[in-house]
């Protein structure tokens, strides 16, 4: 029934009464790795995602660190190798495992760590993972910055999840920082999230070109043996090739002895590359035996075609889609009553 106890040289007090933990005069809590704290980590990884999660524990890991390096180094009268033993012990005492701290180098300020059955371990054993966490080894940098005095930064030689007696950690001198790492994270999501939304725009965009493949330039078999292709907006090299082509392989399943041009959706800014497509359409279907006129001549749009170097005289033109239409009936032969 003591209320307070000292094991290894440190004191466990309690105070029932107050709800409370002291660990070295300082609060503490208590928990259950392999259930609560589990389910802690769980939840981060849940709810931040793999990647995210792994930064947030190596980031807190080395943060609380920190802390306690600090702690040691403004201690008086108590050296760098005598800290880590000190810290091996209080850590021990307080569940987190075994750690042995060898090959200490303070002029290169370099040493590895050995944990074995660490409290993090047991956590990834529970979570039935295959490699082990980054909160503890992150942890010691950040004690060992805090006692040298310099950033340092760490490499997982093996983890103890892996099927090695103990994890082994390399501690060295770097540039690498937990600001840098977040900075460096934050830049790839937000490069994922770019690229997403790129392809997002594509797709969309595909999706529009088709759209407009199938509404722009529709032809419309309006009598038997007459097809009519309204021309709308502009027409740049791909637009044009896209409906000479559908034209052209259309004609004879219509059987069409005239094919209608009507321009009067055009852009009143006439390029020579429309020009050249309205000729070019109009020769090639002539070539197939189909008589091509164009309709819907605006003043605006004559001006511009007469200053053009393309010829379309070999065309009949006419002002309206109905004229047109008339004189193509009348060439084969036929009327509207």
């Amino acid at each position: 029934m003591n209320s307070s106890i000292n094991i290894g040289g440190l004191d466990f007090k309690w105070d029932l009464e107050k709800g409370q933990f002291l660990f070295e005069e300082q609060d503490a809590v208590l928990f259950w790795i392999s259930s609560a704290m589990k389910t802690f980590f769980d939840t981060i990884e849940e709810i931040s995602g793999e990647e995210a999660s792994n930064l947030v524990f190596e980031t807190t890991g080395f943060r609380q660190g920190l802390v306690v390096g600090e702690y040691f180094a403004k201690l008086k009268n108590v050296s760098i190798i005598e800290a880590t033993e000190l810290i091996t012990n209080t850590y021990a005492s307080a569940g987190w495992g075994r750690a042995e701290i060898n090959h200490i180098h303070l002029d290169l300020k370099k040493l590895t760590v050995e944990l074995k059955d660490s409290w993090e371990h047991k956590i990834n054993i529970a979570q039935r993972k295959t490699k082990g966490g980054n909160f503890l080894p992150a942890h010691y940098a950040g004690i060992f910055t805090g006692l040298f005095g310099v950033n340092i930064w760490y490499k997982v030689v093996q983890h103890q999840l892996e099927g090695h007696t103990q994890s082994v950690i390399e501690y060295f001198p770097s540039d690498i920082t937990i600001t840098n790492n977040i900075h460096q994270l934050a830049r790839k999501k937000e490069t994922e999230q770019i690229i997403q939304l790129e392809a997002l725009v594509e797709d969309k965009t595909r999706e529009l070109k088709a759209l407009v493949k199938q509404l722009s330039s529709p032809i419309i078999p309006v009598l038997e043996g007459i097809v009519v292709v309204p021309l709308i907006g502009k027409y740049d090299e791909e637009r044009s090739e896209e409906l000479c082509e559908k034209t052209l392989s259309n004609l004879p399943s219509h059987q069409a002895i005239y094919l209608v041009l009507d321009l009067t959706g055009l852009d009143n800014d006439l390029s020579e590359q429309t020009t050249s497509f309205i000729s070019r359409i109009g020769s090639a279907a002539n070539l197939t035996g189909t008589k091509t006129v164009l309709v819907g001549i605006s003043p605006e749009l004559s001006m511009q075609i007469t200053q053009s170097e393309i010829d379309f005289s070999k065309f009949d033109c006419f002002q309206t889609l109905q004229h047109g239409i008339l004189y193509a009936l009348g060439q084969i032969g036929r009327q509207i009553f």
